[in-house]
Formats: C-alpha cells, sequence, structure tokens
C-alpha cells in the first residue's frame, strides 16, 4: 500500500511545494493510518492541520480505500 499513498502525495505535492512546503511518508500501519511529516514552509503553518485532513487524507481516502486516517508526525 505504501507505493498506492506515495502516487497519490505526488500528485498533491506540486500544490504544497507552491507554497514552499513538501509532505513525507514515513509509515503505513496494518490498520490503515497514513504517517507522514510536513516539511518547509508546511512544518510550522498555522493552516497545517487544515493541510493535513482537507487536503491530504481526503485524496488519499477518495483514492485507496485501505486508508483510514492520516496522522502528523513531527
Amino acid at each position: 500500500m505504501k507505493d498506492k499513498v506515495e502516487k497519490v502525495l505526488d500528485e498533491i505535492r506540486p500544490g504544497l511545494q507552491t507554497d514552499g512546503g513538501d509532505v513525507e511518508l514515513v509509515d503505513v500501519t496494518e490498520d490503515g493510518v497514513v504517517k507522514v511529516k510536513l516539511t518547509g514552509a508546511c512544518a510550522g503553518c498555522p493552516m497545517s492541520t487544515v493541510t493535513l485532513k482537507m487536503a491530504i487524507e481526503k485524496r488519499l481516502k477518495e483514492k485507496i480505500s485501505e486508508v483510514k486516517a492520516v496522522e502528523q508526525v513531527f
């Protein structure tokens, strides 16, 4: 499933990179939790929670039915 997640993250990255940020895949658990690290401008952005839930998690759940949640790691 990691390959599927990376493929979707590759679709999301250009939007994040436009604002000076990025997302890095850390892990995908057996129970469908995707762990990511927001980097660059996204790491300290007050809107990072919104980006995580409304952009990254939403897109991953739409494209990959096994994804149950997305969590940010620091």
